[in-house]
């Protein structure tokens, strides 16, 4: 009980954390917002006693994905840009019937999901016997988590760090051409100025 009630605190602090991003204008409020999402999401997972989920997401969402979008601010306006005017509810219906479709769909797949901890659950009559066993004997790993991120889903953790590491060199990478954009036009206009003072 104590579970589903802090459980259900965190995912309406997730909700009123998401409509205050959806509401403010300035980009720094929506990237320290971004990354407190991040966190009670990380919270979350601990309560539901996935401890290695919660550190992904405490060191990708509240982390790293953090420090670049606070990188990229410094290229980009302090606020957004105003919307257009709205042309009544067929502006957004489009949008609308696709998130309620869609969370209709989650919350019917969610209902017939297992309870948490349930033991006969396919996920721990399955493969869960194997890695137990096979943890400390066969792989000599003590930690059964480490065993399962590094030997058995080995190939999709390896895909996981690509995709974050790719994902952080494109900014850097964006981040250095914008500058060195932002260089050149400035020695461009400072060797301007001084023609023209010279022509003067």
């Amino acid at each position: 009980m104590a579970v589903t009630l802090t459980n259900m605190l965190l995912l309406a602090l997730l909700v009123f954390i998401l409509v205050l991003v959806i509401r403010t204008r300035k980009l720094f409020p929506v990237v320290v917002l971004a990354g407190a999402y991040s966190l009670v999401s990380a919270a979350m997972f601990v309560n539901l006693d996935a401890v290695d989920v919660a550190f992904t997401e405490a060191a990708v969402g509240a982390g790293i994905s953090t420090v670049l979008f606070l990188a990229a601010m410094a290229y980009l306006p302090g606020t957004e840009k105003e919307p257009p005017e709205a042309k009544g509810l067929m502006h957004i219906l489009p949008a609308l019937v696709v998130c309620l479709v869609g969370g209709a769909l989650l919350i019917a797949a969610a209902v017939e999901l297992p309870a948490v901890g349930d033991p006969s659950a396919p996920a721990h009559n399955h493969v869960a016997p194997r890695y137990l066993e096979e943890s400390g004997s066969f792989l000599h790993i003590p930690n059964v988590v480490t065993t399962v991120l590094a030997s058995y889903r080995g190939f999709d953790t390896f895909g996981e760090t690509v995709v974050v590491f790719t994902a952080g060199l494109g900014v850097l990478v964006l981040l250095a051409g914008h500058t060195r954009t932002a260089l050149r036009r400035r020695k461009d206009d400072s060797g301007n100025t001084g023609k023209g003072g010279g022509d003067a």
